[in-house]
């Protein structure tokens, strides 16, 4: 089965070129068009009411897309905000303790690892990282105020399964358990029901919600950081008539919201929300699209003297496999010559799969792989 017709445009935009980097970037659906289009319209016609519309059935419609994905009970705990950096930025602000003791993995994204290391630099965190096969042990046994990990690794693929053991230590007074979900939302099936009362969760549309850029959300558990330190003022919706020098925050997931933003990213994801929904496109039927393709792929058994760190056969696996070999960075200069997007990190090479390939794509791939070797 082939979906590109549902990525017509943006496959039209460089029809010879291969894009195997699904999980970097994702493709924009033609829905994701409309949905650019409807948010222009919508400030062009509503102007200065526009936020109206965007805070209550924009804002609303986008919440119920996200709690039916993770089967959150309730979804006014969810907010959205530009990237997940804001979000971790204002978790932090509400957490009393300094230093903040925080315990991670050592395979987290390059905006955390960043910002917790200029945090350690001045003296705000104490951060302790372990392999991810040591994280329950290590904060079972260990002191912190945020346990932070994701559920899948960007640069291994590697699924972190325990997420109730982990949800069991969390409580409101600390630690508080996040689960950065970026490479997981989507791409594998996530049930948070039984434990949306204890983990923060965030993600956004960048990647497999096919949505793009600023529409990335939190899901905030009730009774957890409810007064963040660094906050806009959309997070007094609820509270405007208070008196001057009042701090109010909004009673639900708002409470994480800053200032005023670019909407557009939330007309995008709504509307490639329903598109999926109109072509019966669950996570469950694209991942059973996207682990044909991989399994294809390695069938021809492609790169002689690279390690796969995700090998298949898991019942969940990630939506690229990732590659270690000491000419990653070669080999992914020289597909790039082949107009072959993939994806590198350090000696790591990830190729991506997604809705928008079908099996001549694979094929294709595997010829140039091969005429490369």
């Amino acid at each position: 089965m082939s979906w590109k017709h549902l990525f017509s445009r943006s496959l039209a935009g460089n029809p010879d070129r291969l894009h195997f980097a699904a999980h970097s970037h994702h493709l924009w659906p033609d829905a994701s068009y409309a949905g650019h289009l409807a948010a222009w319209q919508d400030a062009a016609v509503l102007a200065d009411h526009k936020w109206d519309k965007i805070m209550g059935p924009v804002w609303s419609e986008a919440q119920q897309h996200v709690a039916d994905e993770l089967k959150l009970p309730d979804p006014s705990t969810l907010c959205f905000a530009p990237n997940t950096h804001d979000f971790i930025v204002r978790l932090l602000s509400a957490i009393p303790a300094r230093p903040v003791r925080v315990l991670a993995t050592d395979g987290e994204f390059h905006s955390f690892r960043r910002q917790m290391a200029r945090w350690v630099e001045a003296g705000d965190v104490v951060l302790e990282t372990v392999a991810p096969e040591a994280l329950l042990e290590t904060a079972r046994s260990g002191v912190f105020d945020l346990i932070f990990f994701s559920h899948v690794l960007f640069n291994s693929g590697t699924i972190i399964s325990v997420l109730d053991e982990l949800a069991a230590l969390a409580h409101p007074e600390g630690p508080w358990v996040v689960i950065d979900g970026y490479h997981g939302f989507m791409a594998i099936e996530t049930d948070l029901s039984q434990i949306a009362d204890r983990v923060f969760y965030l993600s956004g549309g960048y990647k497999y919600a096919m949505a793009g850029e600023g529409a990335c959300f939190l899901h905030a558990p009730p009774g957890f950081a409810e007064r963040p330190a660094v906050t806009g003022w959309y997070a007094a919706f609820d509270d405007l008539a208070l008196p001057p020098g009042d701090v109010g925050y909004a009673p639900d997931g708002r409470r994480f919201l800053g200032s005023t933003f670019d909407p557009s990213g939330l007309y995008r994801f709504n509307a490639v929300q329903n598109m999926l929904a109109a072509e019966g496109l669950t996570t469950a039927v694209i991942s059973d699209h996207v682990a044909a393709l991989q399994t294809q792929f390695m069938e021809d058994a492609p790169f002689a003297g690279f390690e796969l760190l995700n090998s298949l056969g898991a019942p969940q696996h990630a939506r690229f496999l990732a590659f270690r070999g000491e000419i990653a960075s070669v080999l992914h200069d020289r597909l790039a010559e082949q107009n072959v997007v993939t994806d590198v990190r350090g000696d790591v090479l990830r190729i991506g799969f997604g809705l928008y390939q079908d099996r001549d794509d694979v094929a294709r791939l595997l010829k140039i792989i091969e005429q490369l070797a």
